[in-house]
């Protein structure tokens, strides 16, 4: 999967850097001279997958890009030629297509690839948000904008978060126009959300063909879908004042504490009158409809800690580990799969709230590393600079990372003696305050012991 296997490598930055490099190489080799991509692929039957009209897909080639060369420095890759696929674009009308398709004489380097990706994304609606096309993030969300004309706010906040990252690598191509223009671009992604998406209390999800709103007070179903909430904050780009008010919703109608779940959206779709696609035919709190997708409720976690709410963000982590499922043989019979993998779903609906659903099939595993250990950890790596940025319970006092930095470890031990949930005062290198809290790595074979003092 195009969009799956470079979120999969995510976690993987700091201990397997080159095996990013190559996902990402690799998944360039997948995108066609227009710019969109195999959402799959079968290797072993030539490359034979399927070209669809999802809308996120060909975004995360730049996404994963920005974040491999930003924890990474490795700009070296921009300038890595890669080959194009040729296929037969859809025509009108036509959703997908399952074929063979032949690799282009034409290639371009890792730069020019994400650039096809970008612009053939900077498409927007009657509500200047982002087209849609027959899915997002949410492929069971079919019928939303497949007429062409349906747009993703989730989207939006998305392409504002890829387009911000990727305008910082515009100069060392020297190709400041562009980064003027996506940056620009950008501004007026969010200008159109904060106009025309705030639903009163939280943002909507999308806009159907017909101009109809998706997870807003309006409907009978959907009327409110975590992707947009979490976003708002994990983008970096939502009104303060809103984002508060957005997750203060998104824990009051999706945040099922007793039952050790967050949902992707309520109430689910049933027998109302709104057709987004396939996803209504899931049982209602199964999968997608209802049902607590992991991949997402891990995006919400992220959201709170980037808030600095990290009593609630350690929390909801714990009460999302599958291994809490799994606690006593009441909650083992509940569960019903494996409690030591991420689970791509969880049930909502009696009478199977709480039963674990696909296993070892899921992204959310990727992100739960990602975010623990980014986000609540706060080990913040750019380049051959290490920042400790915590966001944890006050109730911990203490916690130590080992990173293996090359040949070299480096031993990290953080203390909170003031019982916060943020803030560090002082960081200590072999005994020596380091300046601006700023660690230096060096790959020099030594052990080299950093103290982090909170407060």
């Amino acid at each position: 999967g195009f969009r799956d296997q470079l979120q999969d490598v995510l976690s993987l930055i700091y201990a397997e850097p080159e095996l990013v490099r190559n996902q990402i190489l690799l998944h360039a080799a997948h995108q066609f001279v227009e710019g969109d991509v195999q959402h799959w692929w079968h290797p072993v039957a030539g490359d034979k997958g399927v070209r669809t009209r999802f809308s996120d897909d060909l975004l995360w080639l730049p996404f994963v890009l920005g974040e491999y060369i930003e924890k990474t420095g490795d700009v070296d890759i921009l300038n890595v030629k890669v080959p194009f696929l040729e296929d037969a674009p859809l025509k009108e009308g036509e959703q997908e297509r399952y074929g063979i398709p032949r690799v282009s004489q034409e290639e371009a380097t890792v730069y020019e690839h994400c650039l096809r990706a970008i612009d053939r994304s900077l498409k927007f609606g009657a509500h200047g948000l982002p087209l849609m096309g027959t899915g997002d993030w949410n492929d069971g969300m079919s019928s939303v904008g497949s007429r062409g004309k349906g747009e993703s706010v989730w989207l939006g906040w998305f392409l504002y978060r890829t387009l911000m990252k990727f305008a910082s690598f515009c100069p060392i191509m020297q190709d400041e126009e562009r980064e003027k223009k996506y940056r620009e671009a950008a501004q007026k992604i969010v200008d159109s959300i904060e106009a025309e998406a705030w639903d009163g209390s939280w943002y909507r999800r999308a806009y159907f063909d017909d101009g109809r709103p998706l997870g807003s007070s309006e409907n009978s179903e959907c009327k409110i879908d975590s992707l947009a909430q979490s976003w708002a904050v994990i983008s970096g780009a939502g009104r303060k004042d809103r984002i508060s008010e957005a997750m203060t919703s998104l824990e009051n109608y999706l945040i099922k504490e007793e039952e050790g779940l967050i949902l992707l959206l309520t109430p689910p779709f049933d027998e109302g009158d709104l057709n987004p696609g396939y996803i209504k035919s899931y049982v209602p709190g199964v999968r997608e409809n209802g049902g607590q997708y992991t991949h997402a409720a891990v995006w919400v976690i992220a959201a709170y800690a980037k808030l600095g709410m990290g009593d609630k963000a350690w929390a909801l982590y714990h009460m999302i580990n599958p291994i809490n499922h799994s606690r006593t043989s009441i909650e083992t019979a509940t569960y019903k799969v494996e409690p030591y993998v991420m689970a791509a779903d969880v049930y909502a609906v009696p009478p199977h709230v709480g039963r674990g659903g696909w296993t070892w099939y899921t992204g959310a595993a990727s992100w739960m590393y990602k975010t623990g250990l980014e986000e609540i950890l706060g080990f913040k790596k750019q380049g051959n600079q290490l920042m400790l940025e915590p966001c944890i319970p006050k109730e911990w006092t203490e916690y130590i990372i080992n990173y293996r930095y090359g040949e070299t470890l480096y031993k990290i031990h953080v203390k909170n003696p003031l019982s916060l949930n943020q803030g560090v005062k002082t960081v200590l290198e072999d005994g020596k305050e380091v300046p601006d809290r700023v660690i230096m790595l060096n790959d020099d074979g030594r052990e080299h012991r950093i103290e982090v003092i909170m407060g």
